[in-house]
C-alpha cells in the first residue's frame, strides 16, 4: 500500500483526484500548515478496518444482555494490567 498525503487544500482544488486514489481502495492523509488532519477513505475500506470491532460490540451486547454480571472501571483495568505484566 503506497501512502497518499495531500494538503486540505486539494480536497476542493483536486477532489476528483482524492476520489479516485480512495475509490482504489487506499485512504489519502490529508494535511493542514503542514500538520496531519484528516483521512479521506471509501466507505468499504471504512467497513473492513471496523468490520472487527463491529461484531466484537454485537457480541459484547449478546453477552450483557443475558448475563448479570458487571464490572468497575479498576477491575477490568486492574485484570488487563495483570496480564500485561504476567
Amino acid at each position: 500500500m503506497m501512502i497518499t498525503i495531500r494538503p486540505v487544500s486539494d480536497l476542493r482544488n483536486k477532489f476528483a483526484d482524492i476520489e479516485k486514489t480512495v475509490d482504489g481502495g487506499e485512504p489519502v492523509f490529508l494535511t493542514k500548515n503542514g500538520y496531519g488532519s484528516m483521512v479521506v477513505m471509501s466507505i468499504e475500506y471504512y467497513s473492513r478496518l471496523t468490520q472487527d470491532v463491529e461484531s466484537a460490540l454485537n457480541e459484547a451486547d449478546k453477552y450483557a444482555e443475558n448475563n448479570d454480571n458487571r464490572m468497575s472501571h479498576d477491575e477490568v483495568f486492574g485484570k488487563l494490567r495483570g496480564q500485561l505484566n504476567g
